[in-house]
């Protein structure tokens, strides 16, 4: 999968993209199903822009977007290299959905939910 990630100028001084995020894009993974897409490009820029806007206290770096709702797969500077999922256009303070210790533990959930998305 050719994607057009963050630049290392775009990107906060904390971040580095985890090897498995990097893995996971090159190998079988980066199928997650039909609920996750992840983010690259243009839409990757809109989001990681917005998030700084609308949560302005949270250092996040996101990159994959649930295609039914608002919820964004993100990293936040505050417990990398956990991924939190946060509810994207809401009031501040009512974004948080899921976390989870590591890219790996969050793609596990994710292809479950695209099991069952795809029932």
């Amino acid at each position: 999968m050719d994607v057009e990630l963050l630049s290392p100028q775009e990107l906060p001084e904390w971040f580095v993209y985890p090897e498995d995020f990097l893995n996971a894009l090159q190998s079988e993974v980066h199928n997650i199903g039909a609920a996750w897409q992840f983010l690259h490009g243009k839409w990757l820029r809109v989001r990681y822009s917005g998030l700084k806007k609308r949560f302005p206290s949270r250092d996040l770096v996101p990159f994959a977007r649930r295609l039914d709702c608002d919820d964004i797969a993100c990293w936040e500077r505050s417990s990398f290299p956990s991924v939190h999922v946060v509810h994207d256009f809401c009031a501040p303070g009512w974004e948080e959905r899921q976390s989870f210790p590591s890219f790996l533990a969050w793609v596990s959930d994710a292809q479950k939910e695209a099991r069952d998305f795809d029932d």
